[in-house]
Parts: C-alpha cells; sequence; structure tokens
C-alpha cells in the first residue's frame, strides 16, 4: 500500500465510478457497492502518510470521492503542525512543550506527490484556513509546482500557475517580502500584477478589506507581522 497505494485506489475507484454509470445496477449492487466504498475508504484513511496523502487526495479530487478528499485535507492539516514533544519534570504538576528539532511543518509540500497535483487539487489545499504553513511557504511551493507543471507540459509557468495563485493570501506578507515577491515576479512571471497591487493597498490604507482579491484571513501557521494588527479579522 505504501508503494501501490494510490495506484490501487485508482484502479478501485475507477471501477466504482464505472459500475455506478451502468444503467442496469440493481439498487441490492448499489448497496454493495457502497459497503465496498466504504471499507476502501476505512483502509486508505488507515494507511495514508506524508509521502502518500498527495497521491491519494488527487485520485479523490479526480473521481468526486468527498469524504477521502476530506481525510486528505485534514491529514495534511494536523501534519502541517510542528509536534511538540511532552516532557514531564520533577516538579509538581509542571509539564514542559519544547518544539522538536526534527519535525518539519512543510514536508507535505516537498513531497513529488505535492508537486504532481492538478490545479482542482492544488485549490483545495490551499483554501484551507487551517494549514500550519506560513504564507511566504505556500508562495514558494507553489512557484515549485507550477515550475514542475510549466515544465511538463511546455506552457509559461504563470499560465501553469493562474488557476491556483489566487489562493494565495499576499496581502499577509510583510511590505520586505511583498517587495521582494514583486522583484522576482518581474525575472519570472507566477502571481498576476493586479493581484500584488491589490496586496499594497492593505498595506497602504490599513485595512484588511481595501483589498478585494487580496484576503486577508490568517492561516493557523501565518507567523505574526507587525501590519496584521491593522487586518480586520483576529488571528485564529
Amino acid at each position: 500500500m505504501r508503494v501501490n497505494g494510490a495506484e490501487t485506489l485508482w484502479r478501485i475507484s475507477r471501477l466504482i465510478t464505472g459500475a455506478r454509470q451502468r444503467e442496469e445496477f440493481l439498487e441490492k449492487e448499489t448497496f454493495m457497492l457502497d459497503q465496498v466504498e466504504r471499507l476502501c475508504l476505512e483502509f486508505v484513511v488507515k494507511m495514508l502518510d506524508v509521502e502518500l496523502v498527495c497521491e491519494t487526495l488527487q485520485v479523490a479530487v479526480t473521481f468526486g470521492l468527498g469524504p477521502l478528499q476530506e481525510h486528505c485535507i485534514a491529514f495534511i492539516e494536523a501534519h502541517s503542525q510542528v509536534q511538540l514533544p511532552i516532557f514531564i519534570l520533577p516538579i509538581p504538576h509542571l509539564i514542559l512543550l519544547l518544539p522538536d528539532p526534527f519535525s518539519d511543518p512543510q514536508e507535505v509540500l516537498r513531497t513529488r506527490g505535492f508537486l504532481e497535483l492538478s490545479a482542482p487539487a492544488l485549490l483545495s489545499l490551499l483554501r484551507s484556513d487551517n494549514l500550519c504553513v506560513d504564507e511566504a511557504e505556500l508562495v514558494l511551493a507553489a512557484r515549485s509546482w507550477a515550475r514542475v507543471g510549466a515544465a511538463v507540459l511546455e506552457r509559461p509557468v504563470a499560465e501553469v500557475a493562474a488557476p491556483v495563485v489566487r489562493e494565495l493570501r499576499l496581502a499577509l506578507l510583510a511590505p520586505a517580502e511583498l517587495s521582494a515577491l514583486e522583484e522576482q515576479n518581474r525575472r519570472e512571471p507566477l502571481i498576476p500584477v493586479e493581484q500584488i497591487v491589490e496586496a499594497w493597498k492593505c498595506h497602504a490604507l490599513r485595512r484588511g478589506d481595501a483589498a478585494r482579491d487580496a484576503p486577508c484571513r490568517r492561516r493557523r501557521g501565518t507567523v505574526p507581522r507587525e501590519h496584521h494588527r491593522f487586518l480586520d479579522l483576529p488571528f485564529k
């Protein structure tokens, strides 16, 4: 399952989808398919890991498997958090949480499965408020994803990225970060200029609702920046 899990799930999903499309399918058989689908879902969810989850998400999006897609998103959200090991000290009632130096909250974003996601699958991930990843990291991940897609499809990076970059919350970036992004965008176009301009409006007017197309809602992993106090929504 760890090696060929996504391929196995893909084949099962194709069989189930094809069977449901048969006009002569009986109610009893439909019930049996539901049971098979439920058992497959339970099995796949139990076997999810960091390397497999993006491949599984892609299968879920391709075949419209809503419950499996939700499980994959929840798994990525949970595993984008820094794990805090618990140390119980000899002092009564004192428990100390320290960051694990070996944890990597962006590990999922660096897998081959992430780089091979379709645009709809990546969109479902970027729309999450519960990712424990900062927006600067998501911008880098989106650029890496678009570069891979551009090489495979032989299309410009900006064209490949167009369906997903609107979900990047550029207004959350600090002015220095936004300036650096703007400069890089000149060298390698990724994000529409209009979207960057809308993000600058948030800084200029010091209002989160100033930018019509630049969402300012923080994700769970958004690193606090000074200008965030001018945004309307509180930190999660």
